[in-house]
């Protein structure tokens, strides 16, 4: 395999070497310093210019900097931008009407990132529990997949079944059980405890490397809940938002989960915007200060979630979506690569598996696409997930496959 020994600009050493000194060592980044964005475009310091495959996990459906969004953003700023919760703003309630009514819902509980979103909804699932299905105090289960992913939280690590995640973090949040991803069968033996309030899934899994279900998994799983009388959460923070070419990933088989987390593209990638939605059963179990966030539904956020909703339909994103993640899939099986094992995905949230002896072989070829004008991240080793802003076209669908295309070529 060719070596990947990638130089980095002086300028750019600068700045990497900042975070190195100044930063915790939580992450770790493809050595490019970026500094503007615009639609599937981002440039980094020395002006070179690359497409966008990450999309900020999913954050960035709309396009960097879309204009729409960036006018509502700016328009609010100056404006009014924090008021917390101790007192009423002219946007909260406006906003309220307008996601519930655009996803179906009596009510919305704001947040402000993913994994709050997920504690919120953790919390409506046990009170509900108590208050409406008669679970005795301090029983309540809340049952997830394997190879989940929802954050890093205390919480969140609790539900994880990977080390890395909760390695040396314990102890953990009790009343959590993990079950096989895609397995409805071990699903209602799970449910059969009268102690269980709720399954949280991801339609798709996206951080365990574009993990898609069986076709009717999603609808089983709604049978089931229904009929042992347990919530459905659909974590949709990274799969919602049209990004698997659908409003909503559970949208593919005409489901409707009980409790909606939504978050990432909810801003269009400006600001941590997320939201928690129910029908009142769920929702008024919570009552004034037993929940809340001092950000959560601030007028700016208010302002700027709805513009990117707006974006969202009036641009047709979700069917363009659709369509240009066929055009992807299609393009990437023309390759005939050795090294891509598999190709999977919906809409435009995919991945390729690596085949090649060398365990690093996916950060390699990341590292090469960068230095052809192509950014992408792998995950968990092998898969590199392939997820470009939903305005994409066919044009550069195709220029980026065929900069993939060299790129593994290089890996022989």
């Amino acid at each position: 395999m060719t070596s990947t020994s990638i130089a980095v600009s002086e300028k750019s050493r600068y700045f990497l070497e900042l975070e190195e000194q100044f930063g915790a060592h939580n992450y770790h980044p493809l050595p490019v310093v970026l500094e503007k964005g615009e639609g599937v475009f981002l440039w980094d310091v020395d002006g070179k210019r690359y497409y966008d495959f990450l999309s900020g996990y999913s954050a960035v459906n709309q396009g960097h900097c879309h204009p729409a969004i960036i006018s509502a953003l700016v328009d609010q700023a100056s404006k009014l931008t924090l008021t917390s919760r101790a007192f009423y703003n002219n946007l909260l309630g406006e906003y309220e009407q307008y996601i519930t009514r655009y996803f179906g819902y009596d009510k919305v509980l704001p947040m402000n990132t993913g994994v709050e979103g997920g504690e919120t909804a953790i919390k409506l699932a046990r009170r509900w529990a108590y208050t409406r299905k008669g679970v005795a105090e301090n029983r309540a289960r809340i049952i997830f997949a394997e190879n989940n992913f929802w954050g890093r939280t205390i919480a969140a690590i609790s539900a994880s079944t990977d080390p890395s995640s909760y390695g040396r973090f314990g102890p953990f949040v009790p009343g959590f059980d993990t079950i096989p991803y895609n397995d409805l069968a071990a699903l209602e033996t799970a449910l059969q405890n009268p102690d269980v309030a709720a399954f949280m899934v991801e339609p798709i899994q996206g951080e365990a490397g574009v993990v898609l279900p069986d076709a009717g998994y999603l609808q089983g799983v709604r049978d089931l809940c229904t009929q042992y009388n347990v919530l459905f959460i659909a974590d949709e923070i990274q799969t919602g938002l049209c990004r698997t070419g659908k409003m909503l990933a559970c949208d593919h088989e005409g489901v409707k989960p009980d409790i909606l987390i939504l978050g990432k593209a909810l801003s269009g990638g400006v600001l941590p915007v997320s939201a928690v939605l129910a029908n009142d059963e769920v929702m008024l179990t919570i009552k004034p200060g037993e929940h809340g966030s001092t950000y959560g539904g601030n007028p700016l956020a208010c302002k700027v979630a709805m513009a990117a909703l707006e974006v969202l339909k009036s641009e047709k994103m979700a069917e363009n979506a659709a369509a240009m993640g066929e055009v992807l899939r299609n393009a990437l099986a023309e390759l005939r690569s050795p090294h891509i094992r598999e190709i999977r995905g919906k809409g435009l949230l995919n991945a390729i598996v690596i085949d090649h002896a060398d365990k690093e072989a996916a950060w390699q070829l990341c590292l090469l696409m960068k230095e052809e004008g192509l950014l992408a991240k792998p995950t968990h080793g092998d898969k590199i997930r392939l997820a470009p802003p939903l305005l994409i076209t066919r044009e550069q669908i195709l220029e980026s496959v065929e900069i993939i295309g060299r790129c593994l070529a290089q890996l022989d």
